[in-house]
């Protein structure tokens, strides 16, 4: 029975080690298969041939972060499909992301991988040389297949109704001018830039909670207390996102005099960020206070903040900080979220003297109505919602495009990207006169928080790199849908995962 060849790893270690001590050859394969097709079956069959026993590891689903929807079937089933096969003598479910852990237990005496591993440059994770040094430190050998091959995230991609037809429309056009290995350099490229985050320090705290229903007496919702979590949000989320894949940057912002959060910011910022913290005499660090239940769908939320902040010296150290540090960096990325940090006199400077800037300017309960992006004279790329493009127009009804030109043309920026949720993103380069749409590239949403950040912060790297302002719109696409499957800012988008996602996409 299939069922009896699943077992756990540590007893497929076990099984080795018997095996070895009989005199047999160990062979293992390591995989996500999360398709079987012939190519799969030819590659386990050779493998079988370089030994007597073939045990196999299989990818956890929650490390399988191949894109959209992956993996198609889950970690039991793709287990079961490959214990069906008669050249496999047992399989393990392996809870990592790669098969180092599980090659240092079972120590094979031979690694079987398909031919196209064969070229350690073309592996984006860098997993196969990790994997090919743990077997080697163990008296074991790699071995490369020469069999058919064929690419799963195509067949899934092509069969199995993964993408939408305007996301696959989409991706057919963008694969016949931009190739996956085009899109992983650019997104290499980043790492040289140096860049300034400026905006709004957030806390944002989620309380877990479970609906009891009507209170006995009124008609209010009662709410059963579970946990709680909390996150570092705002600019400090953007920084992080920025950081995986620039060397260097810098992170500018206000926090409270008292209720900092200093430590737990500090905490949570990656190493590379340098940080110029500022103090707000007469409010706290703004926090947001959310209550939801498992689904995460929010039930309340409570601001603790000031709306009219008071900076130590009026923000003046700030602007003198500013003036005397803008020119060393290669992009500035401001998150304003109109929460009383950023003041005119520091938008004048920054308007004035960054080499390259991009804004995101966010309406929220706090600020709607009073907080646009028309406060900034200049901007090089400008990203907004469409509630948010709308109001600087005080448009509510002619088409985006038109609004959005009529918004970029105040502003004078060379692009502006209008983000619509389920309806993705829109990018007006006014520089090519080209208008880019492209389509939401998740077809799974835990959490909104937060994805706009991530495609501001993914599209500014690229177009202040000069890359492609379609290409720019697609890498941060990626990151927003990479993103809206993560809770509110637990993680930042890292490259490996976005260029892993990226791969799945264009195959």
């Amino acid at each position: 029975m299939t069922s009896n060849k699943i077992i756990s790893l540590d007893q497929v270690a076990e099984q080795s080690d018997k095996s070895k001590q009989n005199g047999q050859r160990v062979v293992l394969c390591h995989g996500t298969f999360d398709l079987m097709h012939t190519g799969h079956i030819r590659y386990l069959q050779r493998a079988k041939q370089e030994g007597d026993i073939l045990l196999v590891t299989v990818t956890a689903d929650e490390f399988v972060n191949k894109g959209p929807g992956r993996p198609i079937f889950n970690q039991q089933l793709r287990a079961e499909n490959l214990a069906a096969l008669e050249c496999v003598d047992f399989v393990a479910i392996n809870y990592a992301v790669s098969a180092v852990d599980a090659l240092n237990k079972i120590k094979p005496d031979v690694y079987a991988k398909g031919s196209e591993y064969r070229s350690h440059s073309d592996d984006i994770t860098g997993n196969i040389i990790l994997e090919q040094k743990a077997v080697e430190n163990h008296g074991g050998d790699i071995f490369y297949t020469d069999e058919i091959t064929f690419s799963s995230s195509s067949l899934l991609n092509e069969h199995f109704g993964v993408f939408s037809p305007e996301t696959k429309h989409f991706l057919e056009q963008f694969r016949e001018k931009w190739s996956e290995k085009q899109v992983h350099e650019f997104v290499d490229s980043l790492s040289e830039l140096n860049v300034l985050v400026v905006g709004d320090a957030i806390i944002d705290q989620y309380h877990y909670v479970s609906p009891m229903g009507q209170t006995g007496k009124g008609s209010a919702l009662a709410v059963r207390y579970d946990n709680e979590e909390q996150f570092a949000g705002g600019s400090i989320a953007v920084a992080n996102h920025i950081a995986g894949f620039a060397n260097s940057v810098t992170l500018l912002s206000g926090l409270g005099k008292k209720k900092s959060y200093e430590e737990f910011i500090k905490d949570k910022l990656k190493q590379n960020i340098d940080t110029a913290f500022y103090y707000f005499k007469d409010a706290p660090t703004v926090t947001k206070r959310r209550f939801v239940d498992s689904d995460l769908a929010k039930l309340f939320e409570i601001y603790f903040y000031q709306d009219t902040p008071t900076l130590e010296d009026d923000g003046r150290e700030i602007n003198k900080w500013l003036t005397g540090n803008l020119d060393k960096y290669d992009a500035v990325v401001v998150a304003d979220f109109g929460n009383g940090f950023i003041n005119d006199a520091m938008i004048e400077t920054l308007c004035d003297k960054s080499s390259y800037l991009a804004v995101n300017t966010q309406i929220n309960s706090g600020n709607r109505g009073y907080h646009v992006i028309n406060r900034y004279a200049r901007a090089n790329y400008v990203s907004l919602n469409e509630p948010e493009l709308r109001l600087a127009a005080h448009n509510r009804n002619d088409p985006l495009e038109e609004v959005g030109e009529i918004v970029a043309s105040k502003v004078n920026a060379k692009q502006l990207a209008i983000t619509r949720g389920t309806k993705g993103v829109m990018m007006l380069d006014r520089d090519s006169r080209m208008i880019h749409k492209i389509p939401a590239l998740s077809s799974r949403v835990i959490d909104r928080i937060g994805a706009g950040d991530a495609f501001l912060s993914l599209s500014a790297l690229s177009l202040s790199k000069g890359i492609d302002a379609e290409v720019a719109a697609f890498i941060g696409s990626v990151s927003a849908a990479m993103d809206v499957q993560i809770v509110c800012n637990r993680d930042a988008v890292e490259p490996l995962s976005l260029k892993k996602y990226i791969s799945t996409l264009l195959k």
